[in-house]
């Protein structure tokens, strides 16, 4: 009897979650998902754990592709007049700038809160 058409790998213990458009395993295929998933709540914090005391600010929960990111993290880095760098989704900045990186996402569009003392 043929495989009826209309049936589909939905999840499989050998390769995990199947993506719906090219039935391969999710973020493997040609169709492959980029976007990060954010939880809607963009926070901005100040940390220096495990940076031997420097300080650097963190805007997480983000939920844009890697280039977008990229790019929104290059224009706030000029816009500060500092380094940083962009790690899983996390936006690093070298310095406390949280209250001018509050501003300046709310310019782009972006709802924001400072998180953290």
């Amino acid at each position: 009897m043929p495989k009826k058409s209309n049936s589909r790998l939905v999840y499989s213990t050998e390769t995990g979650n199947i993506c719906p458009d090219c039935g391969e395993p999710k973020h493997v295929g040609k169709c492959k998902d980029t976007q990060i998933k954010g939880d809607g709540r963009v926070r901005i914090s100040r940390e220096t754990k495990g940076r031997k005391g420097a300080g650097v600010t963190l805007i997480t929960g983000l939920a844009l592709t890697p280039d977008a990111l990229k790019v929104l993290h290059k224009k706030l880095k000029k816009r500060c007049g500092v380094g940083g760098a962009v790690k899983d989704g996390v936006l690093e900045f070298q310095g406390d700038h949280r209250t001018l990186l509050l501003e300046l996402l709310e310019k782009e569009g972006i709802t924001a809160k400072l998180s953290g003392g």
